[in-house]
């Protein structure tokens, strides 16, 4: 059952990403396309992720185009807690309970819903990150802080990236400062 559903406009490049949260049996499901330009060539991207009750992820999809490159990347949680891309184990992502799509705004909602902060708490949540042009899955660091209750401070150094997050009642970000704005 569909949950939620959103339309993003990207700021600094064209392009669009449509996505929606859907209630499945014992979990929840991310479901997306995202069209837009990439380092100078159009991309075609849909994707989906797939999570527990508990909002830990248990595996995404990202199929579909980078200009004449095509995309298949297939993410899993192993049994034991880490993570697999198209069914190669990856190390050094201890401590990482969400997988990150850098290309859509969809996956922040995820995260968010996992931590569950009240107004005026802070984490630090560390996640698979998903590099879609050079084919893999690194950790990227990130911290958020709600300041109230439809707004998050959001930091990921690795990008020097800081920005007041606008988040709606379903979770979805609705303005990513410099990046993405929901369509009205």
């Amino acid at each position: 059952m569909t949950v939620a559903s959103i339309l993003w406009r990207r700021l600094d490049t064209p392009g669009h990403d449509a996505c929606r949260l859907e209630s499945v049996g014992e979990g929840w499901r991310l479901d997306g396309a995202a069209v837009f330009w990439q380092e100078g060539s159009p991309a075609c991207l849909t994707y989906r992720v797939a999570c527990g009750a508990d909002w830990r992820t248990r595996a995404g999809v990202v199929r579909g185009w980078v200009g004449t490159q095509s995309v298949e990347a297939v993410v899993r949680r192993t049994s034991k807690g880490g993570w697999s891309l198209n069914g190669t184990d990856v190390p050094h992502l201890d401590g990482c309970d969400d997988l990150d799509f850098g290309f859509t705004p969809a996956t922040n909602l995820l995260q968010l819903r996992r931590v569950a902060l009240d107004i005026g708490q802070g984490s630090d949540v560390p996640v698979a990150w998903l590099d879609v042009p050079a084919g893999g899955l690194s950790v990227l660091h990130q911290r958020y802080e709600r300041r109230t209750s439809g707004t998050y401070w959001y930091e990921a150094p690795r990008f020097d990236y800081t920005a007041v997050l606008e988040i709606d009642a379903a979770g979805f970000a609705r303005h990513y400062p410099g990046l993405w704005a929901a369509e009205p």
